[in-house]
């Protein structure tokens, strides 16, 4: 699960499908990409401000 900010105050939870040795980084592109072609307020693009969780 990655949560991404948002500039409306939100945090937006994305479920990221990836082998068990995906890098954090391409998670957290994974979770942006689809967010970003969402109808959704813009998320952030910093790596930092992301939540990435395994779950499972």
């Amino acid at each position: 699960m990655v949560a991404l900010p948002a500039i409306d105050g939100r945090q937006y939870v994305y479920r990221v499908y990836a082998p068990e040795d995906a890098l954090p980084a391409d998670l957290f592109w994974e979770a942006w990409h689809c967010h970003d072609e969402g109808p959704f307020p813009r998320a952030s693009d910093l790596f930092d401000a992301a939540e990435i969780r395994r779950v499972g």
